[in-house]
Parts: C-alpha cells; structure tokens; sequence
C-alpha cells in the first residue's frame, strides 16, 4: 500500500515509516498539517497515519480537509491525548481509526493494515491466480506449492498484479504503490522488479507484458 505519515517529531515519523516499510508499505513522511495537505493533493494514499498535534495546520483540519475533499484515503490518528472524549472528538472528525501515544508498532502496523483493507474493494485473505498462492498477512508466496523468497518490493509488486485479478496493471501504477515519492519515475524499477518476479516464480510464465499499457496476470 502507499502510505502517508504525518508526524512532527523526525525521529518518531522515520521510525514509523520503517516498521511500515518493513511491511513490504511504500511511505512517504511530513512534518507538519500544510505539507500533508499538498502530498495528498499529488499522490493517491491508501492510509494516511496523521498526528492530531501539528504544525502550520492542525491535524484536526487535515482530518476536516481530506473527509471534504472525499479524500479514498482512511485516516488513522495519532495523539497523546488518551480521554474518552478526545478519541470521539477524532472519530467525529472524520478519522477512521484513533491510536493513543505511546503504542506498539505491531499494533499500529496492523490497523494500517486494516484500514488499506478497507480503502479498496474486498478481496479474499489470500490472493490466488494462475498457480501463485499470496498471504498478505504471512507475506508468502508461494507457486504450484513451492515456497517463492521475495524481497518487498516484488511482493508488493506481485500483490497488485494479483489483485487487479487479471486486469492490466500499469507500470505507473505500480510504481505508485510500491515505491515512494523519492523514486524517479523515469527509472526502471518495476521493469526490473517484474524481471526478478518471472525468474523466482520460475515456468511457465504467468506475468505478460501488455506493451504500450502495463503488466498482468491472465
């Protein structure tokens, strides 16, 4: 998924983005309310991770804005304030989720997980097509039965292709979802990343080229 978090204090925010990174997450990090307003006016995010206390604008008019906007982005809020009444102040708001300061990354990681479940159409806990087992939960993968290693950006590649469940995928579309707004579009990323794809899942070849439009798996 691509993710948005919006934390004040640098070292909590990169701390965040890793833990989510490792999660196979593409992240993209900034430090205050008016910078997540621009950063999700240009990139499409299935999850923005917002604390409530920030700089320049208020998470709260963050929360406002994206909910006006009818922003597809869910919204899970950070906050030190643990009272009853603030966490439903949040939910008004528009936040589809309210986590508490300090938490467990665990834990954070698997609302973020349940919230890009829910910003996309239902799918089936473990992607299956054309002999390729995914658990996203596990992340394994598996092929025929065989156990496929994959580093994280082949699995998130491979995940979109499998839940576009046959439809072609375009190169930027990936390239969105998997990799973060440093990467240079023009780069050859998911071409290499689909190359490494055919070799581990071996024969015969389940990943077409549509030239011209993008990627699937028919």
């Amino acid at each position: 998924m691509r993710v948005l978090v919006v934390e004040d204090e640098p070292m909590l925010a990169d701390a965040i983005a890793e833990w989510l990174r490792d999660e196979a997450h593409a992240v993209d990090i900034v430090h205050d309310g008016g910078a997540a307003l621009e950063r999700a006016g240009v990139n499409d995010y299935d999850v923005v991770v917002l604390d409530r206390d920030l700089p320049v604008v208020h998470g709260d008019d963050v929360c406002r804005e994206l909910v006006s906007s009818d922003s597809a982005s869910r919204v899970l809020m950070l906050t030190a304030a643990a009272e009853v009444t603030d966490r439903v102040a949040g939910l008004c708001l528009g936040a589809d989720d309210y986590l508490t300061k300090p938490f467990a990354f665990p834990e954070l990681a698997a609302r973020v997980q349940a919230l890009g479940r829910r910003s996309r159409p239902a799918a089936p806990p473990v992607l299956r097509r054309a002999g390729i087992a995914l658990d996203p939960a596990r992340h394994e993968v598996f092929r025929d039965g065989r156990y496929v290693p994959l580093s994280k950006k082949e699995f998130a590649v491979l995940a979109e292709l499998l839940r576009a469940d046959g439809a072609t995928v375009s190169a930027e579309h990936l390239l969105e979802k998997a990799w973060d707004e440093h990467t240079d579009p023009f780069t050859g990323a998911v071409r290499l990343a689909v190359l490494k794809l055919r070799r581990k899942l071996a024969d015969p070849p389940v990943i077409e080229t549509v030239t011209g439009v993008g990627y699937r798996i028919p």
